[in-house]
């Protein structure tokens, strides 16, 4: 199943923790980040002994899952800004095939190391022949635009095949960036589902960064701006683009991200979009944010995703198998990202 398999980099809990400030309100204190987050006595209790709680995220339709994590890092919060300025933090994720920024003046071949591979030509030739339905997220005009493509390669053989998938791929993904650079949200092409339905990520992620009102209270502006991209980012933040090629379901998929970081010594914010997903999932917004907590750095962060597989009949089920193995799947990497931060904070020594 695809629940295990979102996307949920490590770099999404401290990669917001150093950056310039940029705060249209105060930054919450760690108390009212808790009381937030309906994080009560006995859970903080858990928190400072080490343990990695839960704390609810409201859903807000029958194809989200939505959840959120929190826990005490024993390090001191400008520790691990400077830790992270050395860059020490690397993310070993298992389903990471390759990714790259995307520069203001991204081209076709910022994309050219994203590709199938030879053991992938099943799944290149798939792509191809793409109809409107779930094993694929296209367009409707780029479903037709690879049936044009087809037709130049009835006789083709498997190396031109895939190195015209790939592409054709690269393609897509640069119109797609393009299209959001430009538009924002409402540049973001529906997908083609069958009998003429179509699954809107646009329309998830608007949702979903209007009900993230727990961040939004304290950093209006930034909220704002993320829901009406490209108005102007508030002065002194900073974003990033960036392509990811992921084995999704045991297939590799492509994946488009839009991440901005704000943060000073006294706390930070991390948000983080992804605006075109090649399959199995719609879309994905994150949250992510730190704050110093008496010796160490308080982390919390909440996920929302999209898709389609846990709407319909059995719903409820689905959701709640979905959220507990999404919860497994990132209660490990905050359990690996304690372990790697306690690690390097006792080879640096104190101070």
């Amino acid at each position: 199943m695809l629940f295990n398999k979102l996307s949920i980099p490590l770099m999404l809990l401290t990669g917001s923790l150093f950056y310039p400030p940029v705060f249209a309100q105060e930054v919450p204190t760690p108390q009212q980040a808790l009381q937030n987050f309906g994080i009560g006595a006995e859970q903080i209790t858990q928190l400072e002994h080490g343990k990695i709680v839960g704390y609810e995220v409201s859903e807000t339709s029958q194809e989200e899952l939505a959840i959120g994590m929190a826990m005490i890092l024993p390090v001191a919060l400008p520790k691990i800004i400077d830790y992270i300025k050395r860059g020490n933090l690397t993310a070993t994720e298992s389903d990471l095939i390759a990714s790259a920024p995307l520069a203001n003046n991204a081209d076709i071949n910022s994309f050219k190391k994203f590709a199938f591979n030879d053991k992938q030509l099943d799944e290149a030739k798939a792509f191809l022949k793409a109809e409107p339905g779930d094993k694929f997220n296209l367009s409707k005009p780029e479903i037709d635009s690879l049936k044009s493509l087809q037709a130049s390669l009835e006789d083709a053989d498997d190396k031109t095949l895939l190195k015209a998938a790939n592409q054709k791929y690269r393609e897509i993904l640069l119109q797609r960036l393009q299209a959001y650079r430009k538009n924002g949200l409402s540049g973001i092409a529906p997908y083609s589902r069958e009998n003429g339905k179509t699954a809107d990520p646009a329309m998830e992620l608007r949702t979903d960064a209007t009900n993230s009102k727990a961040w939004a209270h304290y950093f209006p502006e930034l909220q704002q701006a993320w829901l009406n991209y490209p108005t102007p980012l508030p002065l002194n933040s900073t974003e990033q683009f960036l392509w990811l090629n992921r084995m999704v379901e045991d297939r590799p998929t492509a994946i488009l991200n839009h991440r901005v970081m704000v943060a000073s010594e006294t706390g930070g914010i991390f948000i983080s979009r992804q605006f075109y997903v090649g399959h199995s999932y719609n879309s994905s917004h994150v949250v992510a944010g730190g704050l110093p907590y008496k010796d160490g750095a308080l982390v919390f962060y909440s996920t929302r995703s999209s898709t389609d597989q846990v709407a319909g009949m059995g719903s409820s089920l689905k959701h709640s198998i979905g959220r507990e193995q999404i919860k497994k799947e990132m209660i490990k990497r905050l359990q690996r990202l304690n372990k790697d931060m306690k690690r390097k904070a006792s080879a640096v020594g104190p101070g």
